[in-house]
């Protein structure tokens, strides 16, 4: 009896205009998502359908499920401190500890970030078609997914760098060949963020060092340098 109370509360136009915002939104944040897995992000269409099903689910609790508390009562007066609000507001907040756990640092590099603001706005995308504002939140998941899409097809902004460690072995009291190193590989346009020093037994010095260089730069160049220079025992390059 209960399960038919809560059904009869809404007419049944509005109860399936509210199951229809719920899986709009949820397709809008597939379609965020499909991007993220398309190119084996963190975090792909699960779990972005499920953070805008959630968040407009939530979005249409904080607009509806008060409504039997009216302004007349005084409940949403100031001396109550009751807000339906503060349902959508703590989503926010949800998602953002959500989108720390898809974050994560290796060195001088810093992963994760664009996923995490994906996250967000799908969150937000959510919000907005919960709240019935269909075409804005459609627009802003189209907006994003454009972002994603031609920042990182064009290699504009961020993208247009690559996080990268380089690992080359020399003679340990080679310290001339050391600094010609570091010369070098600015010369090739790397930029030289930390590195590490690690004494072999054999005499030789492995040098662990991270840079930040851009995606268009040709290793040839860098592979012929190594290969050239016989003092260089070895060196590999891996993008990170």
């Amino acid at each position: 009896m209960t399960l038919l109370r809560d059904f009869l509360a809404f007419p049944p136009g509005i109860l399936l205009e509210l199951f229809a915002r719920v899986l709009f939104a949820c397709a809008c944040g597939a379609l965020i998502g499909f991007e993220r897995a398309r190119r084996f992000k963190e975090a792909g269409m699960r779990t972005h359908c499920i953070i805008a099903a959630a968040a407009s689910l939530l979005m249409v609790l904080s607009k509806y499920c008060f409504a039997d508390l009216s302004v007349a009562d005084g409940f949403f007066s100031g001396d109550r401190g009751a807000d339906p609000a503060r349902i959508a507001a703590q989503i926010v907040s949800g998602v953002g500890f959500l989108g720390a756990g898809v974050i994560f640092r290796s060195g001088a590099t810093v992963k994760g970030l664009t996923t995490a603001a994906g996250l967000w706005a799908t969150s937000a995308v959510g919000m907005a078609i919960g709240s019935g504002m269909y075409a804005v939140g459609l627009f802003t998941a189209v907006v994003v997914v454009l972002l994603q899409f031609v920042l990182h097809k064009f290699h504009i902004g961020a993208d247009a760098y690559v996080q990268s460690e380089i690992r080359m072995t020399i003679p340990l009291d080679d310290e001339q060949l050391r600094g010609q190193l570091y010369r070098q590989l600015e010369a090739f346009g790397m930029t030289v963020q930390s590195a590490d020093y690690r004494k072999n037994e054999d005499g030789t010095m492995t040098i662990t060092a991270s840079v930040r260089m851009k995606r268009v730069l040709s290793m040839e160049q860098v592979v012929a340098f190594t290969q050239e220079n016989k003092r260089i025992q070895s060196f590999s390059i891996v993008n990170i």
